[in-house]
């Protein structure tokens, strides 16, 4: 009983660790939906870190990360790149969306742009502090942004395409990057890689890129076998792969921060 007692304990500190919060925000006529989660047991201002959701949108899986990010004492805030908190489970659909937004760059920048405003404009986020982290489509999409020149300390890419629309330019980006990507994911192939290094090379953009032996797309999410039976698709969870991307982010975001 006893036992059982100081399990029940340990987790109510532990789910007391963090706040969430949901919040709207709206870009013309269309409402978006951001989830923040903070940590309670830290004082005074700390970073903020914008997390940019997989293709699917942002869900339970982006919440997540949000969380991790709190629990290691930063605001974070999962984003919406779709509007109305969209979310899906099948594929194609999610191609459909992902597209949307990644084949209008404008729309996506003000999206980001938005969401990086309520961010900032939290109470217990030090304005002068910020990061993003984004998974598959949100890799993209943060490496996209660095390229843009956005007020970013930092920008972590996990399993991110690397064929990016926006071109890497020197002068524009001042932060450091770092990209995690799985060495058998076919969605990044080596000449990507390759391709992707070059150009950050001559920009002169401060990057880092890791290469996972045997990992593939989606390596550190855990529903990602489950999706890769269901329909067939090159995706695989990495446990060692995944704790390791995260240990790198972690000494990244303490350095820059």
């Amino acid at each position: 009983m006893l036992r059982y007692l100081s399990l029940l304990s340990l987790l109510f500190l532990f789910s007391c660790a963090h706040g969430k919060k949901e919040v709207s925000y709206r870009i013309g006529e269309k409402e978006f939906k951001g989830y923040i989660a903070h940590a309670k047991n830290v004082e005074g201002k700390r970073p903020g870190i914008i997390v940019v959701h997989e293709w699917w949108g942002q869900n339970e899986f982006a919440r997540a990360q949000a969380d991790k990010l709190a629990e290691m004492g930063y605001t974070a805030m999962a984003i919406d790149m779709y509007g109305e908190g969209k979310t899906t489970t099948h594929p194609s659909e999610a191609g459909e969306f992902a597209k949307s937004v990644y084949t209008n760059m404008d729309e996506a920048t003000k999206r980001f742009d938005k969401a990086l405003e309520v961010l900032k404009s939290q109470p217990d986020v030090d304005a002068d502090k910020i990061g993003a982290v984004g998974f598959c489509f949100g890799g993209s999409v943060v490496l996209s942004m660095a390229r843009l020149g956005k007020d970013l300390d930092a920008v972590v890419s996990l399993h991110g395409g690397l064929q990016l629309p926006v071109k890497a330019k020197r002068g524009v980006f001042n932060g450091k990057v770092l990209v995690l990507t799985g060495d058998a994911d076919p969605m990044v192939p080596a000449k990507d890689v390759k391709q992707f290094k070059r150009d950050m090379r001559r920009a002169k953009i401060d990057t880092e890129v890791v290469g996972y032996e045997g990992a593939l797309h989606a390596y550190s999410n855990p529903n990602a076998d489950k999706v890769a039976k269901e329909y067939k698709l090159p995706l695989g969870y990495d446990a060692k792969a995944t704790a390791d991307s995260w240990e790198r982010m972690t000494k990244l975001f303490k350095e820059v921060f």
